[in-house]
């Protein structure tokens, strides 16, 4: 038997198509990707997530010279919502990045921990995620659900 797996997603021309609140959004990932510290990479990520209670909370991506030590920004970001805002879901979340000297201009998707963190963080709260993907210029990927982004992802429903 075989069987097909697919998603739609919006594909924007430039950020300046998304909604307001999205613009936002996006804007305040692009910024986050200054707090970043990637002394290795040179590659700066930033993600910022819009709470259920209409805060917005950012992360950025935290390397380390022992390489398994460092973290990423969307995984920097959900730890930070889990442990300080536990009663909030996250409605949607920017992801966008700076590789230093380097053109930012088309979308970037998560690692794959990272899209398992998302799928984590929506089964915990049965709600779906909206990601929008961009660099600072340039096109836009738009995903209704993180769980579009890791098909078959564990969800732990086999420990039980």
């Amino acid at each position: 038997m075989q069987k097909k797996y697919e998603f739609d997603y919006e594909l924007l021309d430039h950020a300046g198509l998304l909604s307001a609140q999205d613009q936002v959004l996006l804007n305040e990932a692009i910024q986050a990707t200054q707090t970043a510290y990637a002394p290795y990479s040179n590659f700066k990520v930033g993600a910022a997530a819009l709470l259920s209670t209409g805060q917005i909370v950012i992360g950025s991506n935290q390397e380390s010279a022992s390489f398994p030590v460092g973290i990423c920004a969307e995984r920097t970001l959900l730890n930070s919502v889990g442990s300080q805002y536990s009663n909030a879901t996250i409605v949607s979340m920017a992801i966008s990045y700076d590789p230093l000297n380097k053109p930012s201009t088309a979308p970037i998707s998560p690692c794959g921990m990272c899209r398992q963190s998302l799928l984590d963080y929506e089964n915990r709260y049965h709600a779906p995620i909206k990601i929008i993907l961009a660099g600072k210029s340039g096109q836009v990927m738009v995903i209704p659900s993180a769980s579009h982004l890791l098909p078959f992802g564990f969800d732990g429903s086999i420990l039980k």
